[in-house]
């Protein structure tokens, strides 16, 4: 794990929230230098800390009006089979997020679709022709309430009653 000081932190909140601040309203918001925010920016991008910067697009802005929790599955937990999914999952458009998972499923994923329609094409497809799925759960998202990919981030010390 990278260690991060609180300039980091400062940081990685603020374009957490919005990154497409400029290197000044950085600088500003975290008492840094322009120049000592990027390369602060590129090296956290280089470790892996920060793995993309993204725009969270509306979903109905783009025609896809029904998002779906989906639990998964697998006919048998075996190595192969649990790495042929993850491809699957990876290569497969409409899923929007993927997580391997302990409990009843195997697998959680959310879906995105133009309508039921659209929904009912992808389960044939995705999982009716998959011999490895035993069965999937569908929940359909009534309301989206949030939509962020923000994470709570405090420093990691020896002293660990100390958070930033």
């Amino acid at each position: 794990m990278t260690e991060l000081d609180p300039m980091d932190i400062a940081l990685l909140q603020a374009v957490q929230k919005n990154n497409r601040l400029t290197s000044e309203e950085l600088a500003e918001i975290v008492h840094l230098s322009p120049t000592a925010c990027q390369r602060r920016l590129r090296r956290l991008r280089t470790e892996g800390v920060i793995e993309s910067d993204v725009s969270i697009v509306s979903p109905k802005a783009v025609g896809r009006h029904i998002t779906m929790i989906v639990l998964v599955s697998l006919e048998r937990e075996r190595a192969d089979i649990v790495d042929r999914f993850k491809t699957a999952i990876r290569n497969t458009r409409e899923v929007m997020i993927g997580y391997y998972v302990t409990g009843e499923a195997d697998f959680m994923l959310v879906v995105t679709a133009r309508d039921m329609e659209g929904y009912e094409q992808f389960t044939r497809r995705f999982f009716y022709e998959n011999a490895d799925i035993k069965g999937f759960k569908t929940m359909v998202v009534m309301d989206r309430v949030k939509a962020s990919f923000a994470f709570p981030i405090e420093a990691q010390h020896r002293d660990s009653s100390r958070h930033y």
